[in-house]
């Protein structure tokens, strides 16, 4: 039985068809049965894939996360998705920190300068912000981070945070695909809503880490104007010099 649920998604999934939204849709019926026969099963398939692609740096973590949502709707595919990619990611990320840091440096290098500005200006909430507008590609985030100092702890729960968003858009995207049943469908307006998120999801991201830098920012010359200038307060009773008497 393993056999056979091991088979289904590596013939949905192999090299020959790559992971795709096309192969996702030619395979949906024989994975939709083989769910409902074997719920856990499929679900821990599901999981172990999501994880090898991810901590392989391989490509189809979108599609995958679709998939997700195909299969076992927008909570627990939503769930498998997110924990699935920030494993996922810490395996990338260690092998990327006890591997593969001469070869990471050598072809990235260029972007990896960014990266430790970025990190040496915000912290934990530049990988938040990058997991939140993918500008960087998921797999170059993970190998990147490796070569920074944040710590394996700090980089799996920001990711998880930052990317549940993003994945929850994936996965009501998948939702809504999988319901395609009829061309009527194709004008549903949950199908329409799901699509307007996934294209404008990327700026609204933009626009609250812009609102959260600009804060931070004015935070900081604050309490820099603040330092430079103590506020004038009256001196208590204990601070006032005591007059002296003739």
């Amino acid at each position: 039985m393993l056999g056979v649920g091991l088979a289904i998604p590596l013939i949905a999934f192999s090299q020959d068809d790559p992971i795709s939204f096309e192969a996702l849709k030619a395979h949906h019926a024989a994975l939709t049965a083989y769910r409902i026969d074997h719920p856990r099963l499929t679900a821990l398939l599901y999981f172990i894939l999501y994880v090898a692609v991810t901590g392989l740096s391989a490509p189809g973590v979108i599609v995958l996360s679709m998939a997700g949502g195909a299969l076992f709707g927008l909570v627990w595919g939503t769930l498998l998705a997110s924990f699935g990619f920030a494993l996922g990611g810490v395996v990338a990320f260690l092998l990327a920190r006890r591997f593969l840091r001469d070869r990471v440096r050598r072809c990235w290098g260029a972007r990896l300068a960014a990266i430790e500005a970025g990190m040496a200006r915000d912290g934990p909430l530049y990988l938040f912000g990058l997991r939140l507008v993918p500008v960087i590609p998921y797999f170059l985030v993970n190998l990147l981070m490796a070569l920074t100092p944040i710590s394996t702890r700090t980089f799996y729960w920001v990711s998880q945070l930052g990317m549940l968003p993003l994945l929850i858009v994936y996965v009501n995207a998948g939702v809504q695909a999988a319901q395609l049943g009829a061309a009527r469908d194709l004008f549903s307006p949950a199908l329409w809503a799901s699509l307007g998120l996934l294209a404008i999801f990327p700026l609204l991201a933009r626009k609250v880490i812009g609102l959260v830098g600009r804060y931070r920012t004015g935070t900081t010359r604050e309490k820099r104007s603040q330092a430079a200038h103590p506020s004038d307060k009256p001196a208590s009773e204990s601070e006032r010099p005591t007059a002296k008497t003739p």
